[in-house]
């Protein structure tokens, strides 16, 4: 798939500065690999990746610095890529800061209900599985996994960690207008990551827009990952019908998953303004 005639933008996916498996060289290098132009690194509620990457002097790619951060409207965990941002902007700073502890009690709160289930040791074995203190509910999932207690990852979700499960912990986040402040004062383009993974009504999802571009958001995630093409035609509609910026991405993690590999998202539809020319 080609974003353009020339080039391939690949504007969402994760390192170990979250949850992903790749360390943000090896990321950039498969990346590459996979044919990919132009990269955004969009880590949740961090922009570690990036301080990791100042002293690196050549890459094989152009890199687009990015976040992921969480908020919650109407109860329900959305997230809001920031794209084209300032990685030192004092803005960003205080957003991950924010971020940060409210990430924290979640993860401590998180442990606590599975504790309620018999996991005693669920902080500090998921601490470690984390490797870092950016600990997210995927690595509560690979934990569960390694213990036992699921089969696998989207058991561990189904059962225990999805949305509105019982260890299911959202209310922490920055609000809405808050997290997309962050974003502009940071120089960048607040995108709403992944519309269709959220299983919201379409009435629900043009709801949510107009509260997002009331805010100051701007673009949204027409293509994640490999999509249904039915599932692209709407969104790219709705897009259009809201006078955003069009986004795509793999919302890569780690390799093995197809659907989420690095630059082989469904086709990006031709009638949308891609952000990039917003740049």
């Amino acid at each position: 798939m080609t974003a353009t005639a020339s080039l391939k933008y690949d504007l969402h996916c994760h390192t170990t500065c979250s949850d992903g498996s790749l360390s943000p060289l090896e990321l950039i290098q498969r990346a590459a690999e996979q044919g990919v132009d132009v990269l955004s690194i969009t880590d949740h509620d961090t922009a570690l990746a990036y301080q990791q990457l100042e002293s690196t002097n050549q890459l094989p790619l152009k890199i687009i610095p990015g976040i992921e951060f969480s908020t919650v409207w109407r109860k329900i965990n959305i997230h809001i890529v920031g794209l084209n941002i300032q990685p030192q902007s004092d803005a960003l700073k205080i957003g991950v800061t924010h971020q940060h502890q409210a990430r924290k009690e979640r993860a401590e709160r998180i442990a606590e209900k599975l504790t309620g289930y018999g996991f005693n040791d669920a902080l500090d074995r998921t601490s470690k599985i984390a490797g870092n203190d950016n600990i997210g509910r995927p690595h509560f999932a690979q934990y569960l996994v390694e213990i036992g207690a699921v089969s696998n990852i989207k058991q561990a979700f189904k059962k225990f960690l999805g949305s509105g499960k019982p260890c299911d912990i959202k209310q922490l986040w920055a609000d809405l207008p808050q997290t997309i402040e962050w974003i502009l004062d940071a120089g960048g383009t607040p995108v709403l990551a992944h519309p269709a993974k959220y299983k919201l009504t379409r009435t629900k999802l043009l709801a949510f827009l107009d509260d997002f571009i009331a805010a100051g958001g701007q673009g949204m995630e027409v293509v994640s990952g490999k999509q249904i093409p039915s599932v692209t035609r709407d969104l790219a509609s709705i897009c259009r019908q809201k006078n955003l910026y069009a986004s795509c991405g793999s919302d890569f993690h780690q390799p093995g998953q197809d659907w989420a590999e690095l630059g082989q998202y469904s086709t990006f539809p031709a009638d949308c303004e891609p952000v990039w020319d917003h740049w």
